[in-house]
């Protein structure tokens, strides 16, 4: 009988290699040329929006989030294992090859996130806190296809509240396994596994919302410290450093003799991590990115384009160094997190353990939290029947408990097979409304040549249907009251669970 892990690994590498990996390459050159290469020339532009004032109700407070905000709480899902343990596995499994595939890859997945958020800033939706949407409502506002809606809504609960969160669990469960004795292992598991469930459970059962909002504020905090950590141990290495940069040059385009890497696997690893890691093209950022209050849609994708810089060429390639500047030789090297975890205490000492462990507890709770509610806005679209959102609470917390009991081989197969659906999914929808986006980047930098700070209404692109949000001057620059906007909010939920598009 196969190994579950072994069918696992099997089916997702053929998913990957024959339907997502060709797709995520084709679509991203495509968006990358068809925009001018829009992810490197308005680099400044990113810069520019992200310190753009939120536009505010009549009563003088902001409409919604930011786009400062939008790109933190991206961020915070972004910022997670997948830059620590992903990383780990990446070069454990592919070689330092993998990496430079990490890096080319999130250039031009770049162009993939630019399309994706622009479009659910479009196709967005109001609430009575603000705004609301991502692909599922670009699926079905944009392709008129709810039942596409639906689907991807369903795999995005199955990739993230189950898969991703089960991960961010194991991982915690590794960490501070890998400080303990063997002795520990058996009853190890479950007292994280409760724990972990536990505390999720008091944070989205409405019991202790002070968690989550002490979590928001020491991961920011968090982060800094491990890139911190990571400049000590490459100054402490630095004389390392050469040779690291070289080795991932110079495998990124031939076999890997060490971790018996072939050239495809290389470049298929590097791809599945830096997308688990960015997110970019996978459709989970575009659920942040749509809460966000812009002048322009535009602005949103070029903030979200920006998030997956930070991830891929700042997190990601601090966590690369750390592990080849301190293991120059990767034969027989553990996957995950423990890759990582030998590189710093092996050259910080024991105490650094501590520290790390406390890092990738905080990281991986705020991610199962955030995964949490991308699940439950998508749970949302699809039903607002209390009971079914009951039933998806328990599960998400059944899922944390399962993940840290499970093997990290199966978690992370299962995790890769999960996001290779979702991804799949998003990449056709945003392939096909792609024109849009394009109309969208041209109104934004026609604007900004006349030098203006773009504004979006309706009006400027009459052709498009079913936009809810962009109808009016009014809509974009504020004076909308509370009253109005709960009023506005309950008509198009009503609308939206009906499923016909709005004419």
């Amino acid at each position: 009988m196969m190994d579950v892990s072994a069918w696992l690994a099997e089916w997702g590498d053929n998913l990957w290699t024959w339907l997502v990996l060709p797709l995520v390459v084709l679509l991203g050159l495509y968006f990358t040329v068809r925009s001018g290469v829009v992810q490197f020339r308005l680099i400044p532009e990113m810069f520019r929006t992200l310190t753009d004032k939120t536009p505010r109700t009549a009563d003088g407070k902001p409409q919604s989030v930011s786009a400062f905000q939008a790109f933190t709480i991206s961020a915070a899902s972004r910022v997670g294992v997948g830059n620590i343990a992903g990383v780990g596995t990446a070069i454990a499994i592919g070689g330092p090859g993998a990496v430079f595939w990490m890096w080319l890859m999130a250039f031009i997945g770049g162009a993939s996130a630019f399309i994706e958020s622009s479009l659910a800033q479009l196709y967005k939706t109001r609430d009575a806190d603000g705004f609301r949407g991502g692909p599922a409502y670009y699926m079905q506002r944009g392709l008129n296809a709810r039942w596409m809606g639906i689907a991807f809504a369903v795999i995005l609960i199955v990739c993230f509240p189950v898969a991703f969160s089960s991960l961010q669990a194991n991982t915690i469960q590794a960490t501070i396994a890998g400080g303990l004795d063997e002795s520990a292992s058996g009853w190890l598991p479950w007292v994280i596994g409760i724990t972990l469930s536990a505390l999720m459970a008091l944070v989205i059962f409405g019991g202790v919302r002070r968690i989550a909002s002490v979590t928001q504020l020491l991961v920011p905090l968090m982060a800094l410290l491990y890139l911190l950590i990571g400049l000590v141990i490459v100054a402490l290495n630095i004389d390392r450093l050469p040779m690291a940069v070289a080795t991932i040059f110079s495998d990124a385009f031939g076999p890997n003799e060490v971790v018996g890497a072939t050239l495809g696997y290389i470049i298929l690893t590097g791809v599945k991590r830096g997308m688990f890691s960015n997110e970019a093209g996978l459709g989970s950022a575009p659920n942040a990115s749509a809460s966000a209050a812009v002048t322009h849609p535009v602005k949103q994708g070029l903030v979200q384009t920006l998030g997956v810089y930070f991830d891929t060429f700042l997190v990601c390639s601090i966590t690369a160094f750390i592990i080849l500047v301190s293991v120059p030789d990767l034969a027989g090297a553990e996957r995950g997190i423990g890759l990582t975890q030998g590189a710093v205490v092996g050259t910080l000492g024991e105490w650094s353990n501590i520290v790390l462990s406390v890092i990738i507890f905080l990281l991986a709770f705020s991610s199962i939290l955030g995964n949490y509610y991308y699940g439950e806005s998508n749970i949302e679209f699809i039903t607002r029947n209390r009971g079914v959102l009951l039933g998806y609470r328990i599960a998400a917390v059944v899922a944390v408990l399962i993940g840290a009991l499970l093997s990290a081989d199966v978690v992370w197969t299962f995790a890769d097979g999960a996001m290779g659906f979702m991804a799949l999914v998003n990449l056709i929808a945003i392939g096909l409304l792609s024109g849009v986006a394009f109309k969208l980047l041209r109104d934004y930098t026609g604007q900004r040549r006349a030098g203006k700070d773009p504004v979006f209404t309706r009006a400027r692109l009459p052709e498009l249907a079913n936009i809810e949000v962009w109808e009016d001057e009014l809509s974009v620059t504020g004076p909308i009251d509370v009253t109005t906007r709960r009023r506005q909010a309950s008509k198009h939920r009503d609308h939206l669970h009906q499923g016909a598009p709005r004419v």
